[in-house]
């Protein structure tokens, strides 16, 4: 990667379970520092421009100890892991007890090493930073306890889940653990405390030390650092300063400490254009998710009407570590024009490590491994049919810009999305059918057409070629009949 592009591609490994594979498949133990060199070519072969290793930091051996030893949490391990033993739970990669390697995957070398393998490769690596939390056995509850959110007893006795008593010194220190508004604590966590300029100081710092090692981060919670959202989710605490003391935003902090990192905010809550101006390259985009899974294409065409250079910085996915699998979710004909839409839209496209594969049983982040399953080929054939088609320059760093259907006599164009690549004068025109009904309509293409001259409409996706004139493309326009649930990509060349 010569250059930062423009809309690039993302794939997140959960790398316990990524590690743990590669072990049994190649038969030794296989760390970050050791894996073998076709794996780095496989997904350099797939087109993947950026590599997020996710959980890759010392994980807490509380945290650990908890999800072995709290009773509700066995159905989920016999549902998705039969046979499970206690090795097999390794604790959450979101209760860090340092920014150091975690041992189960090898040290700085190691890591280091796989960047390296990265590089050569023209891909660049993305780590973990967990601002909101630390682990409960992270160094910083016994040395510095005031970098967190505190209550008192009562506090603890009105709500004994939501604090953990630390003994300090002569005292008991009632250590709030981490939360957003909206749900209960995570119990593995202690919660930072953001009105404390000086947690602040050592955690831009912990975050300097990060970079020296990485190309971008993956902010978790990064909407939970904004001052307003923190101050309404704990100014009640009782350690908390005067909030007007602290009048810079966290993310504007860490954007000086750190210009010229990748920073990728997972973030909700319609907070993405404040974090875009903070200093996020790319932020999730959970509308656009939540809209292809459960609402109208009127909902989806509308949300893909925004300003592109807002677009630009969103994060499209249809799965991540947090979401369920896609092919489990999304029924299979409403997946297959989804992962069209998603995977050539602008901005920055995340697939998840078992996505590709059509993988059915997400994988709980405290756990090294679950059930073997069997790739769908079908699916895995198609999604190494688009990746390639993908891979050309026009998606990474061409223009993009949304195209108007008109009627062809009846309202099924409503179902049909189109959209436009521009770069260097190719030309590529993208149509997708989100409805289960044969749609067709009409896309008058007026600026990218020459009214005397004739086309080869290539269809990438379905091998599939067109002569047209461009005065009919002009107007009334292209007319496209699609059945459902199908999409076009078409390559628009003239002809000689």
């Amino acid at each position: 990667m010569k250059k930062r592009l423009k809309h690039p591609k993302l794939y997140e490994i959960n790398t316990a379970t990524w590690l743990y594979e590669l072990s049994r498949r190649y038969g030794d133990h296989v760390f970050l520092g050791n894996v073998p060199p076709e794996e780095w070519d496989r997904l350099k072969a797939l087109g993947f421009h950026y590599i997020w290793l996710m959980g890759v930091w010392k994980r807490s051996q509380k945290g650990r100890i908890y999800f072995q030893t709290d009773p509700q949490y066995i159905p989920l391990y016999d549902a998705v892991l039969p046979g499970w033993t206690e090795d097999d739970i390794i604790g959450s990669p979101y209760s860090i007890t340092s920014y150091e390697p975690d041992p189960s995957i090898g040290n700085r070398q190691d890591l280091d090493r796989a960047r390296h393998e990265l590089f050569k490769r023209g891909m660049r690596l993305i780590l973990d930073f967990v601002p909101n939390h630390t682990a409960p056995d992270h160094p910083w509850v016994i040395d510095h306890p005031e970098y967190y959110i505190q209550g008192d007893e009562d506090d603890f006795k009105n709500n004994p889940t939501a604090f953990s008593p630390i003994h300090y010194e002569r005292d008991i220190l009632y250590i709030a653990k981490g939360k957003d508004p909206f749900f209960p604590p995570w119990p593995d966590t202690a919660q930072l405390n953001y009105f404390n300029p000086e947690m602040r100081s050592a955690l831009v710092e912990e975050l300097r030390k990060i970079a020296k090692h990485c190309d971008g981060i993956r902010c978790d919670m990064a909407m939970l650092m904004l001052n307003d959202i923190f101050r309404r989710n704990w100014e009640w605490a009782k350690n908390r300063k005067s909030f007007e003391a602290i009048k810079t935003e966290f993310w504007k902090e860490v954007r000086h400490a750190i210009p010229d990192l990748v920073l990728v905010a997972e973030a909700y809550w319609d907070t993405e254009w404040e974090l875009q101006q903070l200093g996020f390259d790319y932020i999730y985009d959970k509308r656009l998710y939540d809209r292809l899974r459960n609402t109208s294409v009127y909902d989806v065409n509308l949300h893909l009407r925004a300003d592109i250079a807002y677009q630009s910085k969103l994060v499209r996915f249809l799965e991540n570590h947090d979401e369920p699998r896609s092919a489990e979710v999304f029924d299979r004909g409403r997946l297959i024009p989804s992962v069209v839409l998603f995977s050539t839209l602008p901005g920055m496209k995340l697939y998840y490590n078992g996505q590709i594969e059509g993988k059915r049983i997400k994988v709980p982040v405290f756990l090294r491994r679950v059930e073997d399953e069997e790739p769908d080929e079908a699916l895995r054939a198609f999604y190494e049919k688009l990746l390639h088609i993908t891979n050309q320059d026009i998606f990474s760093d061409g223009e993009w810009e949304m195209k108007d259907i008109i009627s062809s006599g009846d309202d099924s164009f409503r179902n049909l999305i189109a959209y436009l690549w521009k770069l260097n004068g190719d030309l590529q025109l993208i149509i997708v059918n989100l409805n289960r009904e044969v749609s067709q309509g009409k896309i008058p293409l007026q600026r990218e057409i020459a009214k005397d001259r004739e086309y080869v409409i290539d269809d990438e996706l379905n091998d599939q070629r067109y002569i047209r004139k461009g005065s009919d493309m002009i107007a009334p326009g292209l007319h496209i009949i699609l059945e459902g649930y199908h999409s076009h990509i078409f390559r628009v060349s003239l002809k000689n």
